[in-house]
């Protein structure tokens, strides 16, 4: 099974990777069909997050107009998933695998409603209200890829999972999202993005401009270093409750999706292991790996890989 796993592993361009980068690559080794599937859910969210977020990143704020025009995409997306679920037209390459792979739609609306807030909102008061936010933005897409892992395939088509799928996604998604939003730090912020909520700030003594600043270069202070060591103590929660929840529904899994689950858990495990709270600069050069870095992450993760 490793040659097989390497052989995938060996036809995998991870340089052209670019959106949903560690989703597509674990993804990269199921079969062909459930693949498929995963590139097709997450285009249409990725398509959805781009249109609020690029707006967002050239004009700052979202004038009422706007907001209406991208509620109403947002509503017109929401709909063609229930079409899915609700009538037999499969004339839609997403009401087809929603329908084909039994796509819960719950993930659906919760990435929705997640869109909805960031249309009408600009970053977020508390950490309870951006972990509620994550719930959309984090758990629903990390929970179609969970579903779709977790699938019995037979002769007639798929079987849902028999697990919880929403508790079994929620940890390694939290962990993974806390880590993303340090790790995109910077990225961010020249993009008018902000994920720190205002109450950790206030408590650190950080202001929106402190942010901004320490993103074009300036000093990292104490205040961010600490709030940054919130964050990672939470991440770090989560990190442990993944390894619970992996062991919990590994019998379950076919073979090729417990390595998958592996792969993107150690993929995010690389940057949460490169964040330095005492003395990082936090900027997207020392907080990314490179192409090649991911590689060999992954290739030492198929080479330890025991059933």
């Amino acid at each position: 099974m490793i040659e097989q796993y390497l052989s995938i592993f060996s036809k995998i361009d991870f340089n052209r990777i670019i959106d949903h980068p560690n989703i597509l690559i674990a993804a990269a080794f199921w079969d062909e069909q459930r693949y498929m599937a995963a590139k097709t859910c997450y285009k249409y969210m990725r398509t959805i997050d781009d249109m609020i977020d690029c707006h967002k990143a050239e004009h700052k704020i979202i004038s009422e107009n706007e907001k209406q025009q991208f509620i109403n995409n947002v509503k017109e997306w929401t709909a063609l998933a229930h079409n899915a679920v609700n009538t037999d037209i499969d004339d839609h390459e997403l009401m087809h695998t929603i329908r084909t792979f039994h796509i819960p739609m719950w993930p659906l609306e919760a990435f929705a409603e997640s869109m909805m807030y960031d249309i009408s909102h600009n970053g977020f008061k508390t950490i309870d209200e951006f972990l509620r936010y994550s719930q959309g933005a984090s758990v629903a897409p990390a929970s179609i890829f969970v579903h779709l892992s977790g699938l019995k395939k037979h002769q007639k088509g798929y079987v849902p999972p028999s697990f919880d799928v929403r508790a079994a996604a929620t940890p390694c998604a939290m962990f993974s999202y806390l880590v993303h939003i340090i790790r995109d730090f910077q990225k961010d912020q020249q993009n008018n993005l902000n994920y720190f909520a205002d109450d950790t700030m206030t408590r650190n003594g950080l202001t929106c401009a402190d942010l901004m600043n320490m993103a074009r270069g300036s000093d990292i202070v104490v205040g961010f270093r600490n709030m940054v060591r919130e964050y990672l103590i939470l991440a770090d929660e989560y990190r442990q409750e993944t390894y619970r929840v992996i062991q919990d529904i590994w019998p379950q899994l076919e073979t090729r999706y417990r390595l998958s689950l592996l792969i993107i858990f150690n993929l995010y495990l690389m940057v949460f292991d490169r964040i330095d709270a005492n003395k990082g600069k936090f900027t997207s050069e020392e907080l990314n790996p490179s192409p090649s870095e991911i590689r060999e992450k992954v290739y030492k993760t198929i080479s330890t890989f025991r059933e």
